[in-house]
């Protein structure tokens, strides 16, 4: 996935307007100047008196209107083309992150991926609106009037555009700076945005633990670094105003001086001499502009990079253009010769519909990949899964993924309502058949405790909830809309006696295929066959090595499992 092109599709048509809107602003400037030019020579040089002065002062006034409304004008233009543009672009980082792998996701920082949205996105929206389409209106405004200078006298136009384009060299030698200045405060404020937000999340564990001290000391060691790297790119920017406003005055500065030897040369008239500096007047406003243009460009390019990175990850959930529709089935998940780096590889296994299976092994054995592979919430680097009879990489992620329900530590609530939550994988299950799921899964008695019922509020991840209610609700959401296969990864993991009751009664009476990853004996003994990771391969165990893995289990030694895995082999 790539950058959508700045001008593509209609956006294109919001340039066009700005290319007008800058001659307009070129018209009325040129306009004013010679109504300014007639008004000196002819009511004030010539002693003419004020005959003809009102309507001249009246043409003056309209221009000036004109060149205020056009300025106006090309402000919203200039919005509607970055906000066009911005929208664009993210939606499509939006769907690359709804795309994006767990495990990278994972890798990634929190403040980093929101940085893409926030401040990348703003850098390019305003390198649009106040850098591009002030290049483009402030450009046509100095080539028409420096080419209206040039037929008027080329000496004074000399002198007017000397300064200017000096300016403008000032401002390219400091861009090389300023980029690296806009890379490091760029660098600075991931780093602080990143810490702030992981210590929003673990801020229980960082006060529990004693380190409030100590993560205070480094936020403020991170701020001051960000606060001297933004002020080193303040420095910077200003000395490049300073150059563009300095050469402005200079150049008003010359029109006045060249103009009087002119003048006194007889090569132009007083009125020449005023309209060239109230064209440059015009100006200053349009060329401070121009001053900012390099600023926002360089930091749109910074952003463009990192954004372009984003887009381009190959660590994404790809979809076929034209996938398969997931035929009717009763959930049989077999695994073909599948392997992912670092954890196992040449696996081989089927779980029958209608049967529990068990997944057991040390952590970090792949129990937990196992099932996110089934889900397509990672794919394998060799193999392939396919699910009753059909490769899951074939199929629509939105058919496969409703087919399929995952319960996992990982997976938490969202911010909203119970209700809310209950339906977020199927909004359109009937009332019947969400009050048969609350009732399985223990959400009734939940319900008649809270307040509010199923319009009861829920913080992000369930935080103002326990961890067997968050557990009831999660289990409750997967089942929701009759999936074929459910995925348990370590469901059991902080469950009070009621929230145990309801997994036990979803283990025995879910009609599909069930693999449960777990550490609990009890929940191995009610499997109806269990797999064991070890050493990057999965075992299929017997019913008698199923049995006694349970016994090992419920007294907490999984190297005594795999000792006993090996004598039995």
């Amino acid at each position: 996935m790539t950058l959508p092109r700045p001008l593509g599709g209609r956006r294109w048509r919001l340039f066009l307007a700005l290319v007008l809107n800058g001659f307009g602003q070129a018209a009325a400037v040129l306009g004013s100047a010679w109504l300014i030019q007639q008004i000196v020579d002819r009511h004030f040089v010539s002693g003419a008196g004020s005959g003809g002065l009102a309507p001249t002062a009246l043409a003056l006034l309209a221009a000036a209107l004109l060149a205020a409304a056009l300025r106006a004008h090309e402000r919203v233009a200039a919005e509607r083309l970055g906000q066009a543009y911005v929208d664009r672009l993210r939606r499509r980082l939006f769907r690359q992150l709804m795309r994006l792998a767990p495990r990278e996701h994972s890798r990634r920082r929190r403040g980093e991926l929101l940085l893409r949205f926030v401040g990348d996105l703003g850098a390019l929206r305003r390198w649009l609106t106040m850098g591009l389409a002030r290049l483009v209106v402030a450009g046509l405004l100095v080539v028409a009037t420096s080419v209206v200078l040039l037929l008027l006298n080329p000496r004074l136009a000399i002198a007017v555009l000397l300064p200017l384009l000096a300016g403008v060299a000032g401002t390219l030698l400091i861009g090389p700076s300023l980029e690296v200045a806009v890379r490091e405060s760029r660098r600075r404020r991931s780093w602080l945005a990143a810490n702030v937000s992981e210590k929003i999340a673990a801020l229980p564990a960082v006060q529990a633990l004693g380190q409030r001290r100590r993560e205070t000391r480094r936020a403020h060691r991170q701020s001051r670094a960000l606060a001297a790297a933004m002020v080193h790119r303040a420095k910077l920017i200003g000395v490049m105003r300073a150059v563009s406003e300095g050469a402005t005055r200079l150049a008003i500065a010359l029109a006045l001086v060249v103009g009087a030897l002119e003048v006194r040369a007889g090569m132009v008239s007083p009125g020449d001499v005023v309209a060239a500096m109230s064209i440059v007047a015009f100006l200053a406003g349009p060329l401070r502009d121009l001053g900012r243009v390099f600023e926002y460009w360089q930091a749109a390019t910074v952003s463009r990079e990192k954004i372009s990175g984003f887009l381009g990850d190959p660590r994404i959930i790809r979809e076929r253009r034209r996938p398969a529709t997931l035929a009717d089935g009763p959930g049989r998940v077999e695994f073909r010769d599948v392997a992912v780096t670092g954890l196992f590889s040449g696996v081989n296994a089927c779980a029958e519909p209608g049967r529990c299976t068990a997944i057991v092994g040390d952590n970090g054995s792949g129990k937990s990949t196992l099932l996110w592979l089934v889900a397509r919430l990672l794919d394998p680097d060799a193999g392939e899964i396919l699910l009753d009879g059909q490769p899951i990489r074939e199929l629509a992620l939105d058919d496969l993924r409703q087919a399929v329900g995952v319960v996992s530590p990982d997976f938490g609530l969202l911010r909203g309502s119970i209700e809310r939550n209950l339906r977020y994988r199927n909004p359109r299950a009937s009332d019947a058949e969400l009050q048969r799921i609350i009732e399985l899964c223990g959400v009734d008695e939940l319900l008649a405790e809270i307040p509010g019922g199923l319009r009861a509020r829920v913080a992000e991840d369930g935080r103002n909830l326990s961890l067997g209610q968050r557990q009831r609700i999660a289990l409750a959401r997967a089942l929701l809309g009759r999936p074929r296969v459910l995925l348990l990864d370590e469901p059991e993991t902080g469950l009070d006696a009621t929230a145990r009751r309801a997994l036990d009664r979803v283990l025995r009476t879910f009609s599909g295929t069930i693999l449960l990853a777990t550490h609990d004996p009890a929940r191995i003994a009610m499997a109806d066959q269990s797999w064991l990771m070890r050493d990057g391969r999965l075992q299929l165990q017997a019913p008698e090595e199923q049995r006694a893995a349970a016994v090992i289990l419920s007294l907490g030694d999984h190297r005594q499992l795999a000792e006993a895995k090996r004598r039995g082999d």
